[in-house]
């Protein structure tokens, strides 16, 4: 495989900006190109070679100028390259005029995602939206013919070459499946739905991962719940959610919930097709954004998980339940450590990060502590008496609160010190009109 870097230059990306209102990007061109062939190598492909190609403007019917083509073909030609990857969205005409002069298959951006995206997922749910989602990009390249590639494969055919259904399905068919897949889908939301709707019953806040791919957010989640989730150094190691209840050191317990990474240049069809995935975001009591610190473009990575949170409808005004973690710091040298330091102090008061190692576990306890502290904002301690033979009661107030502390008298009775939610106050009040401030 070869992975193209067709990048706009300073310049021209300036000025493609300001004419489509659109964000220039912040990473440069060698990093892109190492996050494309990065992509590459999650899903076992072999790049053979790479190369960045600046343009001072995007040409409709091939993406890149007529001298780079001819040398990229030529390169293909003399390599025996199969399969050329750019790393940008092409339209179908590109894509097409493109794999005529290569002689090769080629993808873009999109196609790759999608690629890891079915090969990521493990739950019906993921294979639902990975479909959707291929669906819609395949829907405007049906007239594609690839015969220099004849083999038949069975999964997705992304890079399995044409495949049946993807040669010989019509708009229609794809719409119609479409269509089934949407109200598979839906009802898989109202399953989530009510999930949510039976924790909501239950005082356990929910507490969300999020963050740029390969930041170290199952790491994390392994050493908060002490799972076996797939945690690799891969972009998209994990793409369907998890949730685990832990509980915190003071006894509360909350759901831990770990998502799919997030990507500069995400392409909306994967955002839409994920939303339901990223519901359990949206629905998060807090939010962690997991950082690689050690990462050269740190910063930018954060700038796009921010920007796909505000897509979510996660916003600025939402900063008290969003708590940045920058991890990596194993990664770091002496100078760059103190440098992350003194920057996370630098912070307004309640918006320093928490600086962690996910893998060797320091500064986990200090992450612990100052997400219970965030999470009991607002609550209420309340220590009381249950008496033996109310033991309705008592598994009320298990459904109700969260439990701190329970001790058992010799008589039977239960001492207990709680902490409640301001919503719930009354209610625990009227059952329980003995208690008192803990």
């Amino acid at each position: 495989m070869y992975v193209v870097g067709p990048y706009l230059s300073e310049r021209a990306a300036r000025y493609a900006a300001r004419e489509e209102g659109a964000k220039t990007n912040l990473r440069t061109p060698q990093s892109r190109l190492d996050e494309a062939i990065g992509l590459a190598s999650a899903i076992d492909l072999d790049v053979t070679g790479s190369e960045i190609v600046p343009l001072g403007e995007i040409r409709p019917a091939s993406f890149i100028g007529k001298g780079k083509l001819e040398s990229i073909a030529e390169l293909v030609k003399e390599n025996e390259i199969e399969l050329v990857m750019l790393d940008c969205a092409l339209s179908p005409v590109q894509q097409r005029n493109l794999e005529k002069a290569f002689g090769a298959k080629v993808i873009d951006r999109t196609g790759l995602i999608l690629e890891i995206f079915g090969r990521r997922a493990r739950t019906r749910e993921g294979a639902l939206q990975v479909e959707l989602a291929h669906l819609a990009y395949q829907r405007s390249r049906l007239v594609r013919s690839w015969t220099h590639l004849e083999r038949q494969r069975g999964g997705f055919g992304f890079l399995g070459g044409p495949g049946e259904t993807q040669i010989e399905a019509d708009k229609r068919l794809i719409q119609e499946r479409i269509g089934r897949i949407e109200k598979d889908l839906e009802e898989v939301k109202r399953t989530r739905t009510l999930h949510r709707k039976k924790r909501a019953d239950v005082p356990f806040p929910v507490v969300a991962l999020v963050g740029y791919t390969n930041a170290g957010k199952s790491t994390l989640f392994n050493r908060l719940t002490k799972a076996d989730v797939l945690a690799k150094d891969m972009l998209f190691a994990t793409l369907d959610p998890t949730l685990r209840a832990i509980k915190l050191p003071h006894g509360a317990e909350i759901m831990l919930s770990d998502t799919v990474g997030f990507i500069s240049d995400l392409p909306d069809m994967l955002v839409t097709a994920f939303r339901a995935t990223l519901e359990e975001v949206i629905e998060a009591d807090v939010i962690l954004h997991v950082r690689d610190i050690s990462h050269e473009e740190s910063d930018a990575q954060g700038a796009d998980v921010e920007k796909i949170l505000g897509d979510l409808g996660i916003t600025e005004d939402s900063g008290e339940r969003v708590i940045e973690v920058w991890n990596k710091l194993d990664l770091l040298d002496e100078e760059h450590r103190m440098e992350a330091l003194n920057l996370a102090h630098r912070r307004a008061p309640g918006r320093a990060p928490y600086i962690v190692s996910a893998l060797t576990g320091e500064g986990i306890a200090e992450l612990v502590q100052g997400l219970e502290t965030r999470l009991s904002q607002g609550h209420r301690e309340l220590s009381l008496s249950v008496p033996a033979e109310d033991g309705a009661g008592l598994a009320w107030l298990y459904g109700q609160v969260e439990v701190l502390q329970r001790k058992t008298t010799r008589a039977g009775n239960a001492k207990m010190l709680i902490r409640v939610a301001p919503e719930r106050l009354d209610k625990v009040m009227a059952r329980f009109p003995g208690a008192k401030a803990g």
